[in-house]
């Protein structure tokens, strides 16, 4: 009698034990919109989640704001968002939203206050940091400032471009549709800003964000890391093949973009801003901690 009533037992625990079946999948959590207690519907067929949630789209309004690790102003800066940048939310509350940035699927918590509905945008700032005029005057009250990059959507108004919070000279921004051709050209506009963590522009750069931002203002869209970046940009050199201009140049947690063939361009914690350099100095300066220095290098086709 007691076997039975085990086997009946057992039985009975086998009905009611939870079982999932397929194929299971590892995600990058960077790039996948994933924590412990809810996911995005879209990888709803990928992974079990407890919860779904379909994301919402809203604009950054403010001139810039971290994307960070976690729901608090002192968790890391993994990126930023400019203006007019879309966020994609899964959750909200009064002060932090959880999602994935537009432009690149990076996931991250941003300041609630930093987001507004969503907007269409019709400009892109091209000065290194566009004034908001009160009026359409530069001699009226200054509003605030856009950097480079940012999106919003605004009417032509004479010399002027009339947006919801004020004006913007219309020799600092373009249409959206126009794209940058020379995204060298572009990257070169940088520098001089400091180096920060996780920056894309707004108040500094860091290495891959310079490079995302740069190849973004010309219609390209890039991944957000560096490690990412040297996966998914280009195709690898050979070795002993000459470096150009636009070539892109990894190291260990670090990229660069050749100027020409012994140039570098890049925003960097040894200068703590973004400069032109020899590589080869890059090099000597890498070479006492690391084997192997140069990781990769890749061009980028035309």
């Amino acid at each position: 009698m007691k076997s039975i009533a085990k086997r009946a037992a057992a039985t009975k625990t086998d009905r009611t034990r939870f079982r999932l079946q397929g194929r299971s999948a590892v995600l990058d959590k960077r790039i996948h919109a994933i924590r412990s207690d809810l996911a995005d519907v879209s990888l709803a067929g990928v992974l079990f989640s407890a919860h779904y949630a379909q994301a919402a789209e809203m604009s950054c309004v403010a001139p810039g704001t971290p994307v960070r690790a976690g729901k608090s102003l002192s968790a890391e800066c993994v990126s930023q968002l400019l203006r007019g940048e879309i966020f994609h939310v899964l959750d909200v509350n009064a002060e932090w939203a959880w999602g994935f940035c537009g432009h690149d699927g990076y996931v991250g918590y941003v300041r609630r206050e930093a987001l507004d509905v969503r907007e269409i945008a019709t400009h892109r700032v091209t000065a290194a940091l566009a004034p908001v005029f009160a009026e359409p005057d530069i001699k009226s009250r200054i509003v605030d400032a856009w950097p480079r990059g940012s999106l919003f959507p605004a009417t032509s108004e004479d010399a002027f471009l009339h947006c919801a919070e004020g004006y913007v000279h219309s020799r600092q921004a373009a249409a959206v549709e126009t794209a940058e051709t020379d995204w060298v050209a572009v990257a070169e506009r940088y520098i001089g800003q400091p180096y920060i963590w996780g920056g894309r522009g707004y108040q500094g750069v860091d290495c891959s964000g310079l490079v995302q931002t740069a190849l973004g203002q010309c219609g390209r869209a890039v991944p957000r890391d560096t490690d990412l970046q040297r996966e998914g940009i280009g195709n690898p050199l050979p070795d002993g093949a000459a470096l150009q201009r636009g070539d892109l140049v990894f190291f260990p947690g670090h990229v660069g973009v050749m100027v020409d063939e012994t140039q570098m361009l890049h925003a960097n914690a040894f200068w703590m801003a973004t400069v032109i350099e020899p590589l080869a100095d890059v090099i000597a300066r890498l070479k006492p901690d690391h084997d192997q220095p140069v990781l990769a290098r890749r061009r980028i086709d035309s």
